[in-house]
């Protein structure tokens, strides 16, 4: 805990600002205090990237996860502003060191306090798994030792089921030495990746050593993949449990439950002399801010009901890192409509309904129709805007998200929930009938719809703009257009994108908006300078990932649901 600079506000919306909990990436941590005394932690994400697209979607991703997540071992989401800069958010504040802190300071822990700390983190896992969500990033600077019990902090890259993981381009999710093989490898997050940094941070517990050793994040994450971890001196049977944890075959891993039968605690973390010691090491928390500092203005901190979606930890002990979502009509939990006898996917809901055969007898009109090509609305790509204030289109950017069709689902959570109404469909536009697209394979063009059945003509006072993405599941070389020879990389970009289509514009405000894949789409570079055509399918055979983005502006789209199809040899 730091004191304030000279530079640092005093003030966060009601709040007034005591003291600095930590910084990171994505912004600023602060200790603030509520006008009725309340003490909270504040993160505020930094003015230099709140024009960044990615930042603001972790930042949304953050809140979301943080809404989604109530549990004794995570910090409540208590405020958060997100309409306009600064943005922020405000959870409850919890006194104490990180582990890695209070291991700086004391040492390794004694096995039997080990034992507790594992069986209480596994709990908490268990716990944040059953809200749909991995934690993606447990490490023993995002345990913070409580007095009350260990807290897991810092969700920013944490997903949901259906959610889009938000990572660097070339860069798996988590930190090297305590992420899983499986998603340095191959991207493939799920909740054995965290039983597998659970067992990499006890093994940091119990040794006071980085689990791989230390040097460059690649030499390290190799070490992971490919070599023991490191337990020696470690007691024999934490040493053996940790060592399942951490086994680099995700299936081989124990299940959360089997960790804490094997942990056999008899007694409450909280009772143990050692652990309340280094509880005991959280600083003293500052409770008046520096002098002549006025008291913040009397806002009301916001009712659940207005939080865009979120609640968790962060940065220094538990904050979300996400940020704003869009303004929209609705925001309720999200549950796809399905007609009968349509096809329902596992993670995500394949409407399919044909071009012209739609089964509420709506036909089968396509906004997409009266602008058929990405660019005829586009009165100036560089300038970004089409008809009527309209994105001209979505430029590419760093997207790791897959389909994989023998899971019938993407591997990572969307940013932004969708009308509880919406719908979409792939199809064959030459036999359109009703299919899986789990099970069939496509072979020259894919036919992509989207509609929000529920929709009403109020609706359409307000466009609310999709654009449609195609990948193909290799990295592809912008010369060949053909898969980047050597050796073959998953596609680490959001690929080839529609044209922006307001959802409830076009012909009516719950109409099919229609387009074609290759015909319809292309990749925008940064800026609109250049655009390159899409490849035909026959060009990269396999799973091809489909995305369905709100767009506000080029450069600034949030994925609301994610499909896929397969492209034949």
């Amino acid at each position: 805990m730091d004191a304030l600079k000279d530079r640092d506000p005093a003030h966060i919306g009601s709040y007034t600002l005591l003291a600095r909990l930590g910084a990171g990436g994505m912004g600023q941590v602060y200790l603030g205090r509520s006008p009725g005394g309340r003490l909270v932690a504040l993160k505020v994400i930094r003015d230099e990237i709140t024009d960044h697209p990615e930042a603001l979607a972790r930042f949304r991703r953050e809140v979301e996860t943080a809404r989604a997540v109530r549990s004794a071992y995570t910090a409540n989401l208590i405020d958060a502003s997100l309409d306009a800069v600064p943005y922020w958010l405000a959870t409850e504040y919890v006194s104490g060191p990180t582990l890695s802190g209070a291991v700086a300071a004391r040492g390794p822990l004694p096995p039997e306090t080990c034992r507790g700390l594992f069986a209480a983190l596994a709990e908490g896992l268990a716990a944040v798994h059953e809200h749909g969500v991995t934690h993606r990033d447990l490490k023993p600077q995002n345990v913070i030792l409580a007095a009350q019990g260990p807290q897991l902090i810092d969700f920013g890259i944490a997903r949901g089921a259906g959610q889009t993981a938000l990572t660097e381009a070339g860069f798996a999710p988590g930190t090297p030495g305590f992420t899983a093989p499986e998603v340095l490898i191959r991207n493939d997050v799920g909740p054995a990746a965290d039983v597998f940094a659970l067992g990499a941070t006890l093994a940091y517990a119990a040794t006071g050593r980085p689990p791989f050793g230390m040097g460059e994040p690649a030499g390290v994450s190799y070490r992971a993949v490919h070599e023991r971890i490191d337990l020696a001196g470690v007691e024999p049977q934490l040493a053996q449990l940790v060592e399942a944890c951490v086994a680099k075959d995700p299936a081989a891993r124990p299940a959360l439950a089997e960790v804490i039968a094997r942990c056999g605690v008899r007694a409450a973390l909280v009772e143990d002399p050692f652990y309340g010691k280094l509880a005991e090491l959280g600083e003293a928390v500052p409770q008046t801010p520096p002098q002549g500092v006025p008291p913040a203005p009397a806002v009301p901190p916001m009712g659940s009901h207005e939080l865009p979606t979120a609640s968790a930890p962060s940065a220094y002990g538990y904050t979300p890192t996400q940020l704003s979502q869009p303004t929209r009509r609705r925001t309720r939990p999200w549950t796809v409509a399905v007609a009968v006898g349509l096809v329902v996917g596992v993670g995500v809901a394949f409407v399919l309904i044909p071009r012209g055969n739609d089964k509420d007898g709506d036909g089968g009109d396509s906004s997409a129709s009266a602008d058929k090509s990405p660019t005829s609305a586009a009165s100036s790509p560089s300038s970004g805007s089409g008809k009527g204030g309209a994105p001209a289109y979505a430029e590419d950017k760093p997207d790791r998200n897959l389909w994989d069709s023998a899971k019938g689902q993407c591997n990572l959570p969307y940013e932004e929930r969708p009308s509880e109404s919406f719908l979409h469909s792939i199809a064959d536009p030459d036999d359109p009938g009703p299919k899986d697209p789990a099970t069939v394979t496509f072979n020259d063009k894919v036919q992509i719809g989207v509609a929000d059945k529920a929709a009403t003509a109020e609706d359409s006072k307000e466009p609310y703009y999709v654009a449609i993405s195609v990948k193909p599941p290799h990295d592809i070389d912008p010369d060949t257009g053909k898969p980047v020879e050597g050796l073959l990389s998953a596609n680490p970009n959001v690929g080839y994108t529609s044209k922006p289509v307001d959802l409830y514009g076009g012909a009516g405000p719950n109409k099919w908006k229609f387009v074609t894949y290759p015909d319809d789409f292309r990749t925008w570079l940064v800026g609109g300078r250049k655009s390159s055509p899409a490849i035909p399918l026959t060009s990269d055979p396999g799973d091809w990932t489909v995305q369905f983005h709100h767009v506000q502006a080029p450069n600034d789209y949030s994925s609301i649901l994610c499909a896929g199809f397969t492209a034949a040899n």
